[in-house]
C-alpha cells in the first residue's frame, strides 16, 4: 500500500470556501492505491467543481482512462498491478486524454520517467492541494485550446528550415514527416518558433508552456526541452537545434 499521510495532512487542512467552480463539472480520474488520499482528494476536487472517481490499481485504472469519461488523470506511480508509467504509455499509444503524475517518490528520475513517457505534469507528493488544483486547470486551459484550435479558420503554419508547425492541425512535420509531440511539445515549439534566435528564459517557458511560475526544484521545462529536441534531431548541417544557455534557458537556432 502506497501511504501518503504528509500529503493527506495538507490535503485535509486546506480551507476550500474560496473555491471557484467551474461553469460546467468535470470529471477527473485519479488512479492512486492510497485510499485515504483518494477520499480526501475527491472531497477537496468537489470544492473546485470537479467530480472524481478514484481507482486503486492499474489494470481498472488503464480501462476507465481510456473509457472517453473524463476529462484528465491523476496517475501515481506506484501501483498495484500494473505500475503508472505503464499504464501511461498504454494510455498514450490510444488518447492524447490529459495525465498529471503523482507519487511520494521525487527524485528527478521519477519526474524524467514520467514526462519522458508523455505526462502532462508532474506532482510529487506530499503537494500542497492548491497547487494539485492549480496544475489540473494549467493543463485542462492548454487541452482545451488545443482542441478548440483543430479545424479554425485560419490555420497558421510556420516553417523554419526543414520543420513545419502548424497551429491549425496542431502538428510538426520535420522533411515533410510527421513528428510525433505531445500537446505540452507542441506549445514549447511554438513558443520557439515565434521567437527563433532569441534566449527564452526558463522562467518564461514555464509560465507560457505550462501555465504557472517556476519553482525553484522544477525541472519540468528542461525535461520536456530534451524530449522535443531528441523528437526533432539535429539541424540538417548536424548542429544543435535547441541550444542550452547556462543559467538563463533556451535559444531556439534559425535555420535557412
Amino acid at each position: 500500500m502506497n501511504q501518503s499521510p504528509r500529503g493527506s495532512v495538507l490535503l485535509a487542512r486546506e480551507n476550500t470556501a474560496e473555491k471557484t467552480v467551474p461553469s460546467q463539472t468535470q470529471r477527473i480520474l485519479v488512479i492512486d492505491d492510497d485510499v485515504e488520499l483518494c477520499q480526501l482528494l475527491t472531497n477537496y476536487l468537489a470544492h473546485d467543481g470537479f467530480k472524481t472517481t478514484a481507482i486503486h490499481n492499474g489494470n481498472e485504472g488503464l480501462v476507465q482512462a481510456l473509457s472517453g469519461e473524463f476529462a484528465l488523470v491523476i496517475l501515481d506511480l506506484m501501483l498495484p498491478g500494473m505500475d503508472g508509467t505503464q499504464v501511461l504509455s498504454r494510455i498514450r499509444l490510444r488518447s492524447g486524454l490529459p495525465v498529471i503524475m503523482l507519487s511520494a517518490r521525487g527524485e528527478d528520475t521519477d519526474r524524467i520517467r514520467g514526462l519522458e513517457g508523455g505526462a502532462d505534469d508532474y506532482v510529487p507528493k506530499p503537494f500542497n492541494p492548491r497547487e494539485l488544483s492549480a496544475r489540473i486547470h494549467s493543463v485542462l486551459r492548454r487541452f482545451s485550446a488545443a482542441q478548440n484550435s483543430v479545424g479554425g479558420p485560419s490555420p497558421g503554419r510556420v516553417l523554419n528550415g526543414d520543420v513545419e508547425l502548424d497551429s491549425g492541425s496542431r502538428s510538426v512535420r520535420r522533411e515533410n514527416r510527421i513528428v510525433d509531440v505531445t500537446s505540452v511539445e507542441f506549445d514549447l515549439l511554438e513558443c520557439f518558433f515565434k521567437a527563433p534566435g532569441r534566449v527564452i528564459a526558463r522562467e518564461e517557458l514555464t509560465r507560457v508552456v505550462l501555465g504557472r511560475e517556476l519553482g525553484a526544484l522544477d525541472r519540468s521545462i528542461d525535461v520536456h526541452v530534451s524530449n522535443l529536441r531528441r523528437k526533432l534531431g539535429p539541424t540538417p548541417d548536424g548542429g544543435e537545434r535547441i541550444k542550452a544557455v547556462r543559467s538563463v534557458g533556451y535559444l531556439y537556432v534559425m535555420t535557412s
